[in-house]
């Protein structure tokens, strides 16, 4: 375990990240690639605590797309219950023999109530099926308004489409040794004045227990004016970083982890964007540089970015010795 006695003095430790320093308390890393909370939360009832409409609009597409087509089916099977315990003879048009037939017409009348298209060949007769064809109508227009504001709002809401590198990088820098990362945006979602961020978690022994410190690594450059390739944010490792005068060994002991946040000016959505990820120990690599993302195309009259690059390193030797 890393003494604390061991850290860097001049580095600056954080006291606001909002994040537990009780190292026995916390397991795992502080924040997953995804920048989601690296959290289980427990203690409380499930519906309790349920926020419909943010998880509707923050779940992946697959399984939204997914619950709709399951609430269409499951509402449309029970109006369709319904009506055959009315009495298939209150509804007019209807020309089906066998148990299967009348299913069919029935949850197809009542897919075409619920959806307001109403064909004509099959229609409500009497007071118990029109109450309830005009039931299901409200039904379906109310579900299909709340489904068009979530769907909206899933397509509307700012998002930084921002892609990180797989590894944090240990690789020369000015004739000394830097910690970089790289990033990328991967659609036409351009940032404007966008600013990052480095902190550093370690677990220390201090005062006879193990803690988790937070430290401010500055950056080489931690603003663009524009970012639309590339960016590799670079932490020199000198006389104020925390990781000064570690070596390996001691980064891997102390399960240090490198959070980072991202905030920049998205002029599509005339909206400031957040997102955040981390790397922990286990995603460093020592003595490598990342190559490069992008050349001219051949005419010479544009740039080509490669997405797909984003990941590539190789090896690189330091000046002095760190590994």
């Amino acid at each position: 375990m890393l003494f604390l006695k061991h850290i860097n003095k001049k580095a600056k430790s954080e006291t606001d990240t909002g994040l537990s320093t009780v190292s026995s308390l916390v397991g795992g890393r502080m924040l997953n690639r995804d920048g989601s909370p690296n959290l289980q939360v427990k203690g409380m009832r499930f519906f309790e605590r349920l926020n419909i409409y943010h998880a509707l609009l923050s779940m992946p597409l697959w399984r939204f797309l997914l619950i709709v087509v399951i609430f269409f089916i499951v509402i449309n099977v029970l109006f369709a219950g319904v009506y055959l315990w009315i009495g298939l003879e209150h509804l007019g048009g209807i020309e089906t023999h066998s148990a299967n037939e009348k299913f069919g017409e029935a949850f197809f009348f009542s897919a075409q109530t619920f959806t307001t298209v109403g064909y004509g060949r099959i229609s409500p007769v009497g007071f118990m099926a029109s109450f309830v064809a005009s039931l299901e109508a409200l039904c379906g227009l109310l579900s299909f308004a709340i489904a068009t504001g979530l769907m909206y709002g899933r397509f509307a809401r700012p998002k930084a489409y921002i892609q990180y590198s797989a590894h944090a990088l240990f690789a020369p820098f000015k004739d000394g040794v830097a910690l970089m990362m790289r990033l990328v945006p991967y659609t036409k979602n351009y940032l404007v004045n966008a600013e990052a961020r480095f902190t550093i978690s370690m677990k220390v022994f201090e005062e006879g227990v193990v803690k988790t410190r937070f430290f401010s690594a500055a950056l080489d450059i931690n603003k663009a004016s524009t970012l639309m390739s590339n960016w590799t944010l670079v932490h020199p490792i000198n006389h104020d970083s925390p990781l000064y005068g570690l070596k390996k060994e001691d980064i891997e002991a102390a399960e240090t982890e490198l959070l980072v946040f991202l905030e920049g000016f998205d002029e599509s959505f005339s909206s400031t964007v957040v997102t955040r990820t981390s790397y922990t120990y286990r995603e460093f690599v020592y003595g490598a540089k990342f190559k490069p993302m992008y050349h001219p195309s051949e005419d010479g009259n544009s740039t080509i970015l490669y997405l797909d690059k984003l990941d590539d390193y190789e090896p690189a030797t330091f000046n002095i010795q760190f590994v």
